[in-house]
């Protein structure tokens, strides 16, 4: 009971920490503060749990609108990358929102330097997404939609524009199969992608998928995330 508790306490704080990243974006203010602030206690303890599961993207309105964030968010945000460093046996897409989560923090915060002092963060193994099937790789860049990015590269980004049909089919199959959440990440790498179907109807599809996920702030992040980049209000 005391597991179930905890799960759903983080389910929360990660809703909240959502909630406060689309507000920011909606809003165009980065000087509001989308990470929990720096507490202490279990409190904190939660506040740098939610910031690692929704990974890089906490830090969202400051990399998309090019302004520093707030000091109490930016030490809970690298709380967060210090405290849940991917174990040895991790998954791919845990060790690349981990890695993603490293790069932005390296940007925003000149006094962190895990990693090279200079030069780009090496990057993880991008083999197993490669070899994945349309079904699997649509969840997996679902998964690691933070790094669906204006202007960024790295092997997953260039992967996906590889496989952009692909992309194109597993977002019409969330629609089809009512995964929002996954159409709505898997709908922000389509904004960047190259070579997708015009037949497919991006925008409106976003727009359903946003009606449709209701009040999910996971959905509308990604949603929201979509149109700033296809818009290119971000610049």
């Amino acid at each position: 009971m005391e597991q179930s508790g905890t799960s759903t306490l983080l389910q929360g704080a990660v809703r909240d920490l959502a909630s406060g990243v689309v507000s920011a974006l909606r809003s165009g203010d980065h000087t509001h503060a989308t990470a929990p602030a720096a507490v202490d206690g279990e409190a904190e303890g939660l506040a740098v749990a939610a910031v690692r599961v929704l990974g890089a993207d906490a830090l969202l309105p400051s990399t998309l609108l090019h302004a520093p964030p707030l000091p109490d968010e930016l030490a809970v945000f690298r709380k967060a990358v210090e405290a849940y460093p991917p174990r040895a046996d991790a998954a791919p897409t845990v060790v690349w929102s981990h890695w993603a989560m490293r790069r932005t923090l390296r940007r925003l915060d000149p006094s962190f330097v895990d990693g090279p002092a200079h030069g780009p963060e090496p990057e993880p193994d991008a083999d197993g997404l490669d070899r994945a099937s349309w079904q699997s790789l649509t969840h997996q860049l679902a998964v690691l939609a933070a790094l669906a990015l204006p202007g960024e590269d790295c092997a997953v980004a260039r992967l996906a524009g590889r496989r952009s049909l692909d992309v194109a089919r597993g977002f019409v199959r969330a629609v089809r199969r009512r995964d929002w959440r996954q159409a709505a990440g898997a709908g922000r790498w389509l904004t960047l992608l190259d070579g997708v179907p015009e037949t497919l109807g991006l925008e409106t599809g976003l727009d359903f998928v946003e009606l449709m996920g209701g009040e999910d702030p996971l959905v509308a992040l990604q949603v929201h995330a979509a149109r700033l980049t296809r818009t290119g209000a971000f610049a």
